[in-house]
């Protein structure tokens, strides 16, 4: 879906709008706290790291999961990413790769997890994780999930977008909030905050870290003429990391979330890189999406997440791996 343009803007008519809508959101809330598990949740035998965010749409979860799992690669632990699979059409478990998925099967997101650790998908998230412990995992670490409680988790670490915060700050569908800030925060160890931007952010008693998304091959981009497209929760996010790396913008097209390209669309943005002379980039998620026959003349562009300071995060998965021992 794309977020409606009110659930982040201060005009009169956004929040006219927002107040009206406020009935619905009441009802989310309750839906929301009755949905939570009565029963204990799960207890895998491995560590949970769970890396979520309280609002709807992208804010860099996918980066800061793979960032976190290439540590815990590089210091001898076994990850294994545990995800639903938004916009796959299996429930699994499944470990991704056994047979050759495509997004359309496990989604996108769990396709990029799987170029840095082994991935299973499951609607069921206790299923998944139990499925992890017979892979021999000694860390889980879920991609979103923070408002799944059927499984216990060790870390929860919620990403903010700086640009964006908490919008409004109200309940889906009058704001973006998937809960209560409070409820959310008071269960977080620590918040990573993705982008440059400052975010007034309520009182949090943890870690509050800064990350910044870069291209992967930023030398790729500067100095070229490209024609820009994606269909991710915040299609400005990428416009604007591709300025920064130096790349010139004839042109830019954003689509909703997890948006599934037609062979007419991909033709017609074709058309247009061509007619004016420009490189038709894309999201590494989003090329992924594309048929594979689809792809000619598209160039994804990888992007990675650097902490600007590396010593809380380096404190808190200390944290997390010496409870394992």
């Amino acid at each position: 879906m794309r977020a409606p343009d009110f659930w982040t803007s201060n005009s009169f008519s956004a929040r006219g709008l927002a107040a009206a809508l406020a009935p619905a959101a009441a009802l989310y809330a309750i839906g929301a706290r009755l949905s939570r598990n009565t029963k204990p949740p799960f207890r895998p035998k491995a560590r949970v790291l769970c890396i979520g965010n309280l609002t709807v749409g992208g804010t860099g979860k996918t980066p800061i999961a793979i960032a976190l799992a290439h540590r815990l690669v590089a210091t001898g632990h076994r990850p294994v990413f545990l995800t639903r699979g938004y916009g796959g059409k299996l429930r699994g478990p499944v470990v991704v790769g056994t047979q050759p998925h495509r997004a359309s099967d496990v989604g996108d997101e769990a396709l990029l997890l799987a170029a840095t650790a082994p991935v299973i998908v499951a609607r069921d998230r206790p299923a998944g994780a139990a499925l992890a412990d017979e892979m021999n995992a000694d860390i889980i670490v879920m991609d979103d999930g923070f408002q799944n409680f059927s499984i216990a988790k060790d870390l929860s670490l919620l990403v903010v977008d700086a640009k964006i915060g908490f919008g409004n700050g109200r309940l889906i569908p009058a704001g973006p909030l998937r809960e209560p800030i409070a409820d959310g925060l008071v269960r977080a160890d620590g918040l990573i905050v993705m982008g440059n931007g400052k975010l007034p952010l309520p009182r949090f008693d943890g870690p509050v870290m800064r990350a910044l998304l870069r291209p992967t091959a930023p030398e790729a981009l500067t100095g070229k003429n490209v024609f820009a497209f994606a269909g991710i929760g915040r299609p400005k996010k990428f416009f604007e990391t591709l300025r920064q790396s130096g790349a010139r913008l004839g042109g830019t097209k954003g689509f909703a979330d997890h948006h599934n390209f037609s062979r007419s669309e991909l033709a017609a943005l074709r058309a247009i890189a061509e007619k004016n002379g420009l490189l038709l980039v894309t999201t590494e998620k989003d090329y992924l999406r594309i048929e594979p026959g689809e792809r000619h003349a598209i160039v994804p562009v990888p992007v990675h997440a650097v902490f600007a300071d590396d010593a809380p995060l380096a404190s808190l998965l200390d944290r997390l791996t010496k409870a394992e021992d």
